[in-house]
Order: structure tokens, then C-alpha cells, then sequence
């Protein structure tokens, strides 16, 4: 039997409000040592926000963090993945859409987890996890 999202995924990530600034969300990510943060409304998945969100769409921009809110700059074209769904469905959408990370949701948008490439490697069988990293490196 394959093993499913839930097996693999960092379960409870810290999450974002969208009204948030940049500044307090740089801050958590540097806190908790993560890359990506589900944004939220509610309990809602509404985008991501990554590392390299803050620095191309902030600090590159000369934008002030502690001004600009998070939905200012979050990406919201989403592609998530459900906890029961098979890990190697996830690391094909992963291929697919050249991310390194997805989070996980279930019920209405509700996040549960993220599901990180490391987090695949971990549970996934070598020769799988190295066609990821060339499919998803592929620009």
C-alpha cells in the first residue's frame, strides 16, 4: 500500500492572517524556521507567502514590511493537495507546477499541514524523490 500526504506532512503550520504586515510575517517564519506560510482568513487558505515573496515583492520593490499587509503580496494561485491523497499524486503536482511546497487542506479550505519536498524524500524511495528534484528544478 502507497503512502499518503498525511504520512509525510508537517502537520499544524503556523499560519498567517492576510492583514498581517510583511514585517510580523518575516518574523514568524524566521521564528518557527520555515520558508513558506499557509495565509489565512479565518481558517481559510487565501495564498502563501514565502521567503522569496518577501524579498522580490518587498525589499527588492523598496516596499516598507512593517507597512505592506501579507494579501498585499501573497501568491494566491493555490495548488493544494488533500491529506489523503497519495504522495506520489503530490509529487507529481509538484513537478507539475515547479513547487517545492504544498500546503494541505481539507474541509473547506481549512489548512492541516504542508507537505515540503524534504517531507517526501524522507518517506519516498530515492529514485522517486531524485525525478522530483530534476522535474521540479526544470525552468
Amino acid at each position: 500500500m502507497s503512502k499518503s500526504v498525511k504520512d509525510a506532512m508537517t502537520v499544524n503550520p503556523c499560519t498567517i492572517d492576510a492583514d498581517q504586515t510583511v514585517a510580523y510575517a518575516a518574523r514568524m517564519m524566521r521564528d518557527e524556521d520555515v520558508g513558506l506560510a499557509p495565509v489565512v482568513e479565518g481558517q481559510r487558505l487565501v495564498g502563501t507567502l514565502t521567503d522569496r515573496d518577501i524579498a522580490v515583492r518587498v525589499v527588492a520593490e523598496g516596499k516598507d514590511p512593517q507597512v505592506v499587509k501579507v494579501r498585499e503580496v501573497a501568491s494566491t494561485d493555490l495548488v493544494t493537495v488533500d491529506p489523503q491523497q497519495d504522495l506520489d499524486e503530490a509529487l507529481r503536482l509538484m513537478a507539475d507546477h515547479q513547487v517545492r511546497r504544498l500546503p494541505v487542506v481539507e474541509n473547506e479550505g481549512r489548512v492541516v499541514g504542508v507537505l515540503a519536498q524534504a517531507d517526501i524524500a524522507e518517506e519516498a524511495k530515492p529514485k522517486k524523490v531524485g525525478e522530483l528534484v530534476e522535474e521540479i528544478s526544470k525552468s
